[in-house]
């Protein structure tokens, strides 16, 4: 490994080349790299450039067992080139990089954006419960706001078709199990023959699909705290496209655990959990009173949630396998795979 490489970026000799060449000055040497734990899919790393120069943030795939169609690069920095400047925070795109002899793969780099992420109940210790409450109201509002977002005038109206949606994500991610799958996984099978059956009907006055961000939840996003506090930039487009926003809410309810109740999910210490932070009905009726959509069949969407995070967490647990990680906690992955899928029959069940 070259000096000051990490894994996914070896060579920073090559990397600080390639900068100096498209017009990203350097400093006198090569950046510095430090990789942005907490991620479970693609690599982010900080680059240092020397003093005086503001700091850069690299996005690349993961080191191993990358499915077909994820971890694209360029979709993800068009997104970001879309939303740069819009009412959705987004860090400012830099330069994409198609190149894989780089770092080993394709990636693109974006500002390094000033904010705290929060992932566990001692990084809410930050937060009042009135500042917890906000925030809580601030999340929703976001969401809100991308699922609202006008994506003609921003050059993402051909970014994916939200005409049978949910269909399509169903297939899909059926096919990334197959190709991710470890072991024996018992009720995998009778939950995707449930949700293929209770597919939601598209009603004519349901209001039209829109921008979804595909893995909503309050960790990917930078905070800045205070009296008030405010999102600076919501990040991990990875999974965006154009599609049924109560996919996103579905999603984004699984990942929230309510305050007083234990994290099912046990993937960490959930920050909700924190004294003030609302409850998942509160964020349910504040996204429809925003929106006016209709959330009679919230339960399916969270089923339907808990299963593509089961797929995505069963392909980071295949990763871990197969020593391709980069990080700490990757071991949890696994165990929570079974309890997602137990967890949407049993939002299934109560559907009924």
């Amino acid at each position: 490994m070259a000096d000051g490489g990490v894994p996914g970026v070896e060579d920073v000799t090559r990397l600080g080349s390639w900068l100096a060449d498209n017009g990203i000055p350097a400093g006198d040497g090569p950046p510095v790299v430090q990789l942005i734990g907490g991620g479970r899919s693609n690599l982010t790393y900080r680059l240092d450039l020397g003093p005086g120069r503001a700091p850069l943030v690299l996005r690349r795939p993961p080191l191993g067992h990358v499915l077909p169609t994820a971890h694209d690069m360029a979709r993800e920095y068009r997104v970001l080139t879309a939303l740069d400047g819009t009412a959705v925070p987004v860090p400012r795109p830099v330069a994409l990089c198609q190149d894989p002899s780089i770092v080993g793969a394709p990636f693109y780099l974006m500002d390094y954006v000033d904010g705290a992420v929060l992932r566990t109940s001692e990084d809410a210790d930050m937060l009042a419960p009135g500042q917890a409450g906000l925030l809580s109201q601030r999340f929703v509002e976001m969401l809100a706001r991308i699922h609202g977002l006008d994506v003609g005038p921003v050059g993402l109206a051909g970014f994916g078709k939200p005409e049978g949606y949910l269909e399509r994500q169903l297939a899909r991610w059926q096919r990334q199990w197959e190709l991710s799958v470890t072991r024996e996984m018992p009720g995998y099978d009778d939950l995707t023959h449930r949700l293929a059956a209770g597919l939601p009907a598209v009603s004519a006055a349901a209001p039209p699909g829109g921008l979804v961000h595909g893995d909503y939840r309050l960790d990917n996003m930078l905070i800045v705290p205070g009296d008030e506090p405010r999102i600076s930039a919501v990040v991990d487009w990875e999974m965006s496209t154009l599609g049924d926003p109560l996919a996103d809410l579905g999603l984004a309810l699984v990942y929230w655990t309510n305050p007083g109740e234990p994290d099912w999910l046990a993937l960490a210490a959930s920050v909700t959990t924190a004294p003030g932070f609302a409850t998942r009905e509160q964020l349910t009726a504040q996204y429809a009173q925003i929106t006016g959509r209709d959330l009679s069949r919230i339960g399916y969407y969270m089923a339907f949630g808990c299963f593509k995070l089961a797929v995505v967490l069963e392909g980071i647990h295949a990763r871990f396998l197969q020593r391709k990680t980069v990080g700490e906690g990757f071991e949890r992955e696994g165990p929570a795979v079974p309890v997602l899928i137990e967890r949407a029959h049993q939002l299934l069940d109560a559907e009924r």
